[in-house]
């Protein structure tokens, strides 16, 4: 497992290039730390400081650890430029943290969860979201990364996929997804205003579909079910006849991008992060799984477990081409790379009975 995380770290540092000098020597704050994706960051911020800082940035990771672990071996916590704290975002931020960069990437982001708790996901979202501005407007860092959500665009025509940033949506406000879409979409709207008001640089990502190793075996979304059931030896469950698309993103392109929306975009802007290429109906991802597995699965047709947000998009697929030109963004890893790696840790994490990821 240690060696899985090394190549991905390493793999994550070069893919950023020069781009991550600007994070030498500086002040990192980032909440939901103990996250997929927060991991991630933590991780790469340690490897860089390793490889190739000669001034270690100091990384202030925030988490509440409710879904996310400090153990998924993504970060070492004994590192003295790191300090891991326990902080609910929905509480103000205490005076004294005066972060360089911060990384607003806290929330409920399972649909399952966010289903279950839908009123904790808003208070997450907008209370989350304005703590982290107003913490900014105080500290004035040199850049601020809010994550938002492709969700934001609900379910679009046909016409606008792939989807820009300047899409305005097709959201339910009265849905069972609302909770998680909504709010989202107001975080965006307090980013902008915050930056227009109070000249806060800020800049907000919109990820689509990102997946990888580091991600719980007991999150909902569609690739830890389907791989969890592979190796369960139980068949894979399509919902809605499997006809609905996506394409996948993997975790270091992902994260690539998204430190490139830190430390290249410009304030006020929205970026999409995700892959263009692959669009793939959810019958043909099952059987991408029985490839990277390598033997027969079953396939069957099934309703939607009770408790998940129907209403989920018939087709998701970004135009990154704002983040190709601005951010010289471009994804590396296909599903056939990128499968084989996810599945090698889903192994690993029960041969060793290590904890599941993060959400």
């Amino acid at each position: 497992m240690e060696r899985l995380i090394e190549d991905e770290l390493r793999s994550l540092a070069g893919l950023l290039g020069d781009v991550a000098r600007r994070l030498e020597g500086k002040t990192v704050l980032i909440t939901g730390a103990a996250g997929f994706l927060g991991s991630y960051i933590v991780g790469v911020l340690q490897e860089l400081n390793r490889s190739r800082f000669e001034r270690p940035a100091k990384i202030v990771a925030l988490d509440n650890l409710i879904t996310g672990t400090k153990d998924s071996g993504f970060f070492d916590l004994d590192d003295p430029n790191l300090v891991f704290e326990t902080h609910d975002v929905t509480r103000p931020y205490p005076r004294g943290v005066d972060p360089d960069f911060i990384l607003h990437g806290a929330g409920i982001a399972s649909p399952v969860y966010y289903a279950r708790y839908p009123l904790e996901t808003i208070t997450v979202a907008v209370d989350g979201i304005r703590n982290v501005l107003d913490l900014a407007r105080r500290a004035r860092p040199e850049a601020v990364l809010y994550f938002s959500s492709s969700e934001i665009y609900g379910d679009p025509h046909p016409e606008f996929i792939p989807t820009p940033e300047d899409y305005p949506g097709r959201v339910s406000p009265t849905g069972l997804r609302a909770c998680y879409d909504e709010s989202k979409r107001l975080g965006e709207t307090l980013a902008m205003v915050y930056h227009r008001q109070y000249g806060v640089p800020v800049t907000v990502v919109r990820p689509f579909n990102v997946y990888g190793p580091g991600m719980r075996r007991d999150d909902s979304r569609v690739l830890p079910s389907f791989l969890n059931a592979a190796l369960d030896r139980r068949p894979i469950e399509i919902h809605r006849g499997g006809t609905q698309t996506r394409t996948f993103c993997y975790a270091t392109d992902g994260v690539n991008g998204f430190l490139r929306v830190l430390l290249l975009g410009r304030p006020g802007e929205v970026y999409n992060i995700g892959s263009d290429a692959e669009e793939i109906s959810m019958r043909d991802l099952a059987k991408k799984v029985e490839q990277a597995v390598g033997e027969p699965l079953d396939l069957a047709l099934a309703s939607y477990p009770e408790g998940y947000p129907v209403g989920d998009p018939n087709r998701r697929c970004p135009d990154i081409t704002k983040a190709r030109r601005e951010l010289g963004y471009a994804p590396t890893v296909s599903l056939a790379e990128g499968l084989p790696r996810m599945l090698a840790w889903y192994r690993l994490l029960r041969k060793t009975g290590a904890p599941g990821g993060a959400r």
